[in-house]
């Protein structure tokens, strides 16, 4: 007998959220971890003492962890789906017939005490302290690496660097334009102008990673290798420098505040310049598993600057002929460093020395002398070539394969392959909010595996 069910839409019922939601359930896992607490107390000075009680800020965070858990980006869309998921809706603590913020709360809250309050880095520090006391931060070694994200303005919408912008009425300057401005102010001395400048989000880099070019920030993750969490995210334009240099900024940071400084640091070669890797063995004391930055091999057949022996105790070259290379061949009254302007120091030979010299063809057929240009940070370019072939740093290339797991999901599953906001503001709050989702799930997913399978025999 066919069945029927007809129930009247306008029945009311009881209803209890606790039911309805799987005991397996991501939220689930990840709200047994979420301790807002600290959270809190860091906006509190930040809200009135007196009139109407806002819209609490621990509503707000539940409901953005949910999108950027689940890729939903857009927050009218978030709005909907909180309102109709009563797996949401039990995780934001909201009854059945409560009221979800309307999605304007987001951006009033995001441009005003979120952003004065850097409530975003606080909330990312806080599961990063968690999930330090859960033993999933070792602090050996860190990898870092950067992966660029879309801008979103349209590529037709830009200029020339080079051409002068007339911005207009200062009054009615977006935030971007505001941002970019004051930054522009500030270097000192200016930077060489970009290829082409958006005139929607000026401070977005013009890249051309793959394919067309377009408009683009660089995400910067420094991961520890133990168990994939993000110690540190920091936003930047897509160039390699400074990329480079937004890792100096998170292993400081990271050092600062949670007393953390690596081993080692294991990254591709675009931190491999020797700058970087001078900063990292004499500054910091860090193994640099990093592959070198070398460009001193030739295509021409002649001989390249390893074919030359150092002298370290003589500070001079040695050719395969004999002949002797050096800094400088006569003594000045004022002692000078040689250094170049590229952080490097000129060694030649003589002209007598190169010009009876048989293998003149093989070194330097074009020139009178031959001239090897050796970085004062040659001897931590050493160091890292050795470290390139030990075990150790096969390990490490295995491990870096982390990050990019990483970048992966930020991509495929939360969605993050182009930002919704504009502006290096903008860009800093989307990255540290995925980061942070991306810890929680880490978090929630091996402790809850970790309960379920039982202390370790070893």
């Amino acid at each position: 007998m066919m069945g029927k069910q007809l129930i009247p839409r306008q029945r009311t019922e009881l209803i209890n959220l606790e039911e309805f939601v799987p005991q397996d359930h991501l939220l689930r896992a990840i709200d047994r971890h979420l301790d807002l607490t600290e959270f809190r107390a860091h906006l509190t000075d930040f809200y009135s003492q007196i009139g109407r009680p806002s819209v609490d800020p621990e509503l707000i965070i539940r409901m953005l962890i949910i999108g950027y858990c689940y890729g939903i980006r857009s927050e009218r869309r978030l709005c909907e789906e909180v309102h109709l998921n009563l797996a949401y809706r039990w995780f934001c603590h909201l009854g059945i017939h409560d009221r979800v913020p309307d999605h304007s709360t987001f951006s009033k809250n995001r441009h005003g005490r979120f952003r004065d309050s850097d409530a975003f880095r606080e909330l990312f520090e806080s599961v990063l302290r968690r999930c330090i006391a859960e033993n999933l931060v070792s602090g050996e070694g860190f990898a870092t690496d950067a992966s660029v994200i879309k801008a979103d303005v349209r590529r037709q919408h830009a200029v020339r660097g080079v051409q002068e912008i007339d911005w207009g009425n200062p009054d009615q300057w977006t935030r971007p334009v505001r941002e970019y401005l004051a930054a522009l102010t500030a270097a000192n001395p200016l930077a060489d102008p970009p290829k082409s400048i958006s005139l929607t989000d000026p401070g977005a880099s013009w890249t051309a990673t793959a394919g067309p070019a377009f408009f683009a920030y660089s995400t910067n993750y420094l991961v520890d290798v133990k168990a994939g969490i993000i110690v540190d995210v920091e936003p930047s334009s897509t160039n390699h420098g400074a990329q480079a240099q937004a890792t100096r900024i998170m292993i400081d940071r990271v050092e600062q505040r949670f007393q953390l400084k690596p081993q080692r640091l294991i990254g591709d070669t675009g931190y491999g310049s020797a700058s970087m890797l001078g900063w990292l063995v004499k500054q910091k004391g860090i193994e640099p598993h990093v592959p070198v930055w070398d460009m001193s091999a030739r295509k021409d057949g002649t001989f390249a600057a390893s074919d030359f022996i150092w002298d370290a105790t003589a500070n001079e070259y040695r050719c395969l002929g004999g002949q002797v290379l050096r800094s400088q061949w006569r003594t000045f009254t004022n002692p000078r460093s040689h250094i170049t302007k590229a952080d490097t120091i000129l060694y030649h030979s003589t002209k007598q020395d190169c010009q009876h010299c048989s293998l003149k063809p093989q070194c330097c057929p074009n020139t009178p002398t031959r001239k090897i240009a050796r970085s004062i940070h040659e001897d931590a370019r050493d160091l890292a070539r050795s470290i390139m072939d030990t075990p150790q740093y096969q390990q490490s290339r295995c491990e870096r394969k982390k990050v990019e797991m990483l970048f992966a999901h930020l991509k495929r599953i939360v969605k993050l392959d182009r930002l919704r906001l504009r502006g290096l503001s903008g860009a800093h709050d989307e990255f540290l909010l995925a980061a942070t989702a991306q810890n929680l799930r880490r978090l929630a997913i091996r402790l809850t595996h970790a309960a379920l399978v039982g202390p370790s025999l070893t």
